[in-house]
């Protein structure tokens, strides 16, 4: 795994994005320029996509996609100003999974406290992807993760 400022895509069998922007949009798109507005909403579209590829989604693989997903969207609401891009494939039995938000400054680890439990996301999303990219741009922030599911 590894944490840089570059970023990486790709197109698979399942495909599931979403962004501000129409320029952005890809042709593989299912609901173009509709971004989840919970974590809940995103979790089910990367389900989609994952039961598409053929995975299961009773497996630890689904459970730890899902978690990162959680957790990605989760940060882009509550510290990034909202999701501004979401894209969901599956590639050469990877899962490449783009949150982009309004908040250009990069996630960093924090404690939480007694009186602010937290700060649990980011460590999991880096422990649980296999490579984790950061992109800023004058818009705010792009991260782009790869999770292995074989």
């Amino acid at each position: 795994m590894s944490t840089s400022s570059s970023s990486s895509s790709a197109s698979g069998s399942g495909s599931v994005s979403g962004s501000a922007s129409a320029e952005s949009r890809s042709p593989g798109e299912r609901r173009p320029g509709r971004l989840p507005e919970s974590a809940a909403a995103a979790r089910a579209r990367v389900c989609e996509v994952l039961r598409l590829a053929g995975v299961g989604l009773d497996s630890v693989i689904a459970a730890d996609a899902l978690l990162v997903t959680s957790e990605l969207v989760t940060n882009a609401i509550r510290h990034g100003g909202g999701v501004t891009l979401f894209r969901a494939d599956v590639a050469d039995d990877v899962l490449l999974l783009s949150i982009g938000d309004a908040d250009p400054r990069l996630p960093a680890p924090r404690t939480g406290t007694v009186e602010r439990p937290g700060g649990y996301g980011w460590p999991l999303v880096q422990r649980l992807a296999e490579r984790v990219d950061c992109r800023t741009h004058p818009d705010g922030k792009t991260i782009n993760t790869v999770l292995r599911l074989a």
